[in-house]
């Protein structure tokens, strides 16, 4: 089983370097400021951990073609306009471990920098007539745009049922994971019931990748420490849903208390972790983003034996076994 990122690519390896140069191309413009700041998102990508997604999908259903580069890109260009967006939003100063957009060029110039890649995205698909991909990836928009809002309104309240918030990390990422693979798989010209069936991958892969993400902020012995910042921005993961489900009404309260006067004192936020570890919070969340796990891989088995697929399954490992 393939371990490193570069082993999981091998099979694309040459379609991801012919992506690179395709997407560059894709947000070129003739002003010169615009084009210097998409230089610049360029050179800080990370992972690009979604358009491998689109190209293993397409691998391993079908043929990879110019609508599944198209596709590729498509999903990175509103990806990543709604990074840029996020950080003005966040008021956050590094993505990555590089400067945000907003904080070299400030808030005005990063907004109209999102905007400009929407349009490139919307144009890229609308030119070639994608309006599959197009459909696809903006359903993925829309969603992700509903969970950071519903997230936000349930934040000021402190009332996330388990329910809600399995709601909320559909929307904010599984959605796009889902979109990734549901393009793959239609660039390849698979047929409907594989593309709904790849969809259904996708949306297991997003939720236990969320959920993994979401673990991070409280650490494990393979993880390090903890960070807390979910908790000092009052954003209820599982861990701490369970917690508090599991909890009398008087310690609900004192939590409560303590996660909504965690951003000032560090104290707090790690008496906030203490709880969740002695409530059973870190084992609960763990056993439910294995169920998401392993229901993803058992949808790949349905798929025909191939390098493609075998990279597919080394890359949902990869994302549940990361440290960071």
């Amino acid at each position: 089983m393939a371990t490193t990122l570069k082993e999981i690519q091998a099979p694309v390896s040459n379609e991801m370097t012919e992506f690179e140069k395709k997407f560059r191309n894709s947000m070129r413009s003739k002003v010169l400021l615009l084009d210097k700041i998409t230089t610049y998102i360029v050179k800080r990508k990370g992972k690009q951990m979604r358009p491998l997604f689109v190209f293993l999908t397409a691998g391993a259903t079908g043929n990879i073609t110019e609508p599944t580069y198209r596709g590729a890109a498509l999903i990175e260009l509103l990806h990543t306009a709604t990074l840029v967006h996020d950080d003005v939003i966040d008021n956050s100063n590094y993505r990555r471990g590089f400067f945000s957009i907003n904080a070299l060029w400030k808030n005005k110039i990063a907004v109209l920098v999102g905007d400009f890649l929407l349009g490139k995205g919307l144009l890229l698909s609308l030119d070639h007539e994608d309006y599959g991909l197009l459909r696809i990836v903006s359903y993925a928009v829309k969603e992700m745009s509903e969970g950071e809002l519903l997230q936000n309104e349930k934040t000021k309240k402190l009332d996330i049922t388990e329910e809600i918030y399995y709601d909320i990390i559909r929307q904010k990422t599984a959605s796009l994971i889902q979109a990734c693979c549901r393009v793959g798989a239609i660039s390849s010209g698979a047929s409907e019931e594989i593309v709904e069936k790849l969809g259904e991958f996708g949306y297991n892969v997003g939720m236990a990748f969320q959920i993994k993400d979401d673990l991070f902020d409280y650490g494990t012995e393979e993880i390090g420490k903890p960070t807390g910042i979910d908790i000092q921005e009052r954003k209820m993961t599982l861990p701490l849903i369970y917690a508090l489900k599991h909890s009398s009404k008087i310690e609900q309260k004192r939590i409560k208390s303590l996660i909504k006067g965690s951003a000032k004192k560090n104290s707090k936020v790690k008496e906030v972790i203490q709880f969740v570890k002695n409530s059973g919070g870190i084992e609960y969340t763990k056993e439910i983003m294995d169920q998401f796990y392993v229901k993803s891989l058992e949808i790949l088995q349905e798929l025909p034996e191939s390098d493609y697929k075998k990279s597919l399954s080394a890359l949902v490992k990869y994302t549940i076994e990361r440290t960071k």
